[in-house]
């Protein structure tokens, strides 16, 4: 029989990865959208590939008046549509016996006594001794006071170990940021609180330190003296759909750009940590994200551009203009599309500018990060050939992998200059399928590694620098934003604004 483990991707040797210890997970928020298409199939994967221990538990807690019988039911046709393993008949059956389900109001008091009830008598009948993973995939303004209610059922401590999992987006602004923290520090102890973000989780994102820290010919490079500029750029082709009341509150810059974005460029701009260890990590990150100069609030605008899509048409199917999405105003000035140049006040990075970019409706689903070197002081090739800047490209989703554009000859006999790279692929080089990243991620907090979590202090960083940004385009209250036609790249004035530097967006 075909061993799962043998092609596990998270394993390359079967001591590379701790297993964790029984425990129980507890999906608040079980009939909603993440749980059925990310959370579960990642568990799934894990117990697939053997990574989840013996025994383990799921109980998915939701307002619904499901039975366990039920909740199987539904989350068999999750992972049958959403698992990169597919559905396994053998695998599924043990998974099933092991899912869980459990009613109650989210501002219902006697609800969470009864789960904490029902958790006790699994822990009892399956072993898991009170070790137990809560995971908040609800609306972000239910997080306050279903954690106070976890904590008034008793449910913030156990016998083995209690952790939970918050979602983003983490606050609105620097404020409501600090208040979240406050409150749920009031319930939990800090090493319990794990913010996730799923970019920390994608193979790519994870490869950047060891990109920089495990090779000697590049980290030398990581400096402003050969670096002209960055650019991280996150590109969806998908439109607001559905989600119009939710996005015009939220819009591209707290959606993308506050954490996903701001997440990578601390991981590629950092300084090297005195060890691979969680809080030193973090510790390189809250320095990096507090060096980023923050603008005065009148020059907001000379270190910004926002934009709206309007009418087009994505992969020859016609988009309408997010003014006209269901539920979104249509004097609304929230950006769906925006691009930041961001400023980091250090000895390695002075003068090197950042750009931060996101858009949806934009011609190709692409993430990367680019890092331009800079040009050549001399042209010693003559007409022959114009060397073009060498450029290292880490792209995220999808293709996996990284390119290295450098200058070659050009094959006969003149001196002829040409662009040419060298490319790396995750697929293809290793041969495995790339995991998803919430199965790192909740294999990660299982074993207690909180590496690609957010701390309080990094979270606030991050918006200490947003909310400027916020409350400079608050200020300054346009009457429109710059349109660009859905498919397309973005608006011309973009374009324009960062041409204004004397360079220009990497065509994605």
């Amino acid at each position: 029989m075909n061993d799962p483990v043998s092609n596990n991707p998270l394993r390359e040797g079967l001591d590379v990865v701790a297993m964790p210890e029984p425990a129980t997970i507890i999906i608040f928020g079980i009939t909603g959208d993440l749980a059925g298409r990310k959370l579960i199939p990642a568990v799934y994967n894990l117990a697939h590939d053997n990574l989840l221990p013996h025994p383990y538990t799921v109980v998915g807690v939701g307002r619904r008046d499901w039975t366990d019988d039920k909740l199987r039911s539904e989350m068999s046709q999750h992972v049958k549509n959403f698992s990169r393993t597919g559905l396994n008949e053998m695998v599924w059956k043990a998974f099933a016996e092991s899912l869980f389900y459990a009613q109650t109001e989210f501002d219902d008091l006697e609800g969470y006594k009864r789960l904490a009830t029902c958790l006790d008598d699994l822990d009892q009948k399956r072993g898991t001794g009170g070790r137990r993973l809560f995971y908040l995939a609800i609306p972000p303004d239910l997080y306050a006071e279903v954690a106070s209610l976890l904590g008034q059922a008793g449910l913030n401590k156990s016998a083995g170990y209690t952790r939970i999992i918050i979602e983003k987006p983490f606050g609105k602004n620097l404020d409501s940021a600090r208040d979240l923290n406050e409150k749920l520090r009031e319930v939990y102890d800090e090493d319990q609180i794990y913010r996730i973000d799923h970019y920390l989780g994608k193979e790519t994102v994870q490869n950047i330190a060891v990109f920089r820290f495990a090779n000697a010919i590049f980290e030398p490079l990581w400096k402003r003296e050969y670096i002209d500029h960055v650019q991280i750029a996150v590109a969806e082709t998908v439109g607001v759909g559905s989600r119009g009341n939710y996005y015009d509150e939220s819009g591209a810059t707290r959606d993308i750009i506050q954490n996903h974005a701001l997440q990578v460029m601390s991981l590629v701009a950092m300084e090297p940590p005195a060890a691979w260890e969680a809080n030193a990590i973090r510790d390189e990150k809250v320095k990096l994200l507090r060096a980023i100069r923050i603008p005065d609030l009148d020059k907001v605008g000379e270190f910004s551009i926002r934009g709206q899509y309007s009418d087009g048409a994505i992969a020859g199917e016609p988009m309408k203009g997010y003014l006209k999405t269901e539920k979104v105003a249509s004097t609304s000035t929230t950006e769906t599309y925006v691009a930041l140049k961001l400023l980091v006040d250090n000895w390695r990075w002075a003068g090197v500018p950042f750009y931060l970019r996101t858009g949806k409706a934009l011609a190709k689903r692409v993430t990367e990060v680019a890092i331009e070197f800079s040009k050549t002081p001399l042209n010693i090739f003559g007409t022959n050939g114009n060397p073009a800047p060498n450029r290292l490209v880490l792209r995220i989703q999808p293709d996996e992998g990284i390119t290295v554009r450098f200058n070659a000859k050009l094959p006969g006999q003149a001196v002829n200059v040409r662009e040419v790279n060298m490319d790396f692929r995750y697929g293809t080089s290793f041969g495995v399928p790339t995991p998803e990243a919430y199965e790192r991620l909740l294999l990660d907090a299982l074993l207690g590694d909180n590496k690609l979590f957010a701390r309080n202090d990094e979270v606030e960083a991050a918006w200490k620098v947003i909310t400027r940004f916020l409350n400079g385009w608050a200020a300054s209250k346009p009457a429109q934003l710059a349109q660009y036609s859905a498919g397309s790249w973005g608006p011309v004035e973009a374009d324009e604004w960062i041409e204004r530097d004397g360079r220009h967006w990497r065509r994605l």
